[in-house]
């Protein structure tokens, strides 16, 4: 970030998910006071990898390559939207392990955690690479208001839609994990799915050179997602909450 300020570059950060239009849609309701302040918050990263998921490639599960296990690869696409709906995060408590893929990385394969909001607010985090089968992700949120949204990616992806919108006297909900879906989908096939919200993020940052205008995801918006989960390998070696 330092060095393409000095030298006047446009920097951004991938996380498509931010231009599904349903995670947009509760962006949307937090900035036009429907749902009010968040004050509650939960990301759920429940996802099914195979152990040749690890096996067949050397760098994956390793601390020195990958940087980390779920919350690194996975999960971080998803505390990226979280903290975008909730705001700055001051405190945050985790922990982590490895339950089903110790024989193929070093890394964790599950992990929890609390967070602490600078506007009062809390959240959790879970998420997981040990689940038979996928549960895909949900991110909640409720505002002051007492609305509620969430936002589900299931099976894995596919395109975020909104299946919770609880406001006033009315839920309006859809079913989160239809059974005639397929939960354990292929890595191919999530990635191909992906390919419209990464073309939309590309004209993003193309436009953003050609204006001079500002991406949507610069690399300090980015950071906030990356600096949380650091904290939460920090939080589980200590044994201590992290404070910013």
């Amino acid at each position: 970030m330092a060095a393409c300020r000095e030298a006047s570059v446009t920097f951004g950060v991938l996380f498509q998910r931010r231009f599904w239009p349903a995670a947009q849609r509760i962006r949307a309701a937090i900035d036009d006071g429907t749902l009010g302040t968040p004050i509650l918050g939960h990301c759920s990263v429940l996802l099914h990898r195979e152990p040749e998921y690890y096996s067949a490639t050397a760098w994956r599960g390793t601390w020195a390559s990958d940087g980390g296990g779920v919350l690194m690869t996975q999960g971080i696409h998803y505390i990226d939207l979280l903290q975008w709906f909730m705001g700055e995060v001051v405190e945050v408590h985790g922990h982590m392990a490895t339950f089903v893929h110790g024989d193929h990385i070093e890394v964790e394969d599950s992990a929890v955690a609390t967070l602490r909001f600078a506007s009062g607010a809390i959240a959790t985090v879970q998420a997981s690479t040990a689940v038979t089968p996928s549960l895909g992700v949900q991110v909640r949120v409720t505002g002051s208001t007492g609305a509620t949204a969430q936002v589900t990616e299931f099976p894995e992806g596919t395109d975020g839609r909104v299946d919770i919108w609880a406001a006033g006297d009315s839920v309006g909900a859809q079913e989160t994990w239809p059974s005639s879906l397929n939960p354990n989908v292929d890595l191919a096939t999530i990635n191909g799915a992906l390919i419209p919200w990464h073309r939309a993020q590309v004209a993003d940052f193309v436009d953003a050179v050609r204006t001079g205008g500002t991406p949507a995801v610069t690399g300090e918006e980015a950071t906030k997602s990356l600096r949380i989960l650091l904290a939460v390998y920090e939080s589980s070696r200590t044994g201590k909450p992290v404070v910013f």
